[in-house]
Formats: C-alpha cells, sequence, structure tokens
C-alpha cells in the first residue's frame, strides 16, 4: 500500500473513531482477546422506518485462516 493512500486510509478511520467512539471501544473489547472457532457474531441494521433485518455466523476454522491472510496482506 502506498504512502498516500495509508494516510487517505488513517484519516477515514480516525474520523470513524471521532463520529463512533462507543463502536470503537466495543471493537477494542471484543477483539482484545483471540476469536476462536465456535464463536457467534451477530449483525442486526435497521434502516429507517423498515424493520430490523439480522444475520449470524458461527466462525470456522476456515474463517479464522482467512481473517489471518488479511491481517498478512495489511503489514
Amino acid at each position: 500500500m502506498n504512502a498516500a493512500s495509508m494516510l487517505k486510509l488513517m484519516s477515514a478511520k480516525n474520523q470513524f473513531s471521532q463520529n463512533h467512539p462507543k463502536f470503537e471501544a466495543f471493537l477494542k473489547s471484543v477483539f482484545s482477546r483471540r476469536i476462536e472457532e465456535g464463536t457467534v457474531i451477530e449483525v442486526t441494521v435497521t434502516r429507517p422506518g423498515e424493520q430490523p433485518v439480522t444475520a449470524n455466523l458461527k466462525v470456522q476454522q476456515s474463517d479464522l485462516e482467512l481473517l489471518e491472510e488479511l491481517k498478512g496482506l495489511m503489514k
């Protein structure tokens, strides 16, 4: 990743953190420990005037391997 792209990404991350400090704290708490196989991750999206939509997944070993590969790309 080139320096300009990295700076742009960091700026966007900082803006997101300012806009959503509780969410950032939540993510830090969740990822302070290793996510292990069998962990259930659930996401709910509620749009204005609509019913919530929820999905979940149970983390599998292949998911953990994918995350490790993605982390390697970020270095």
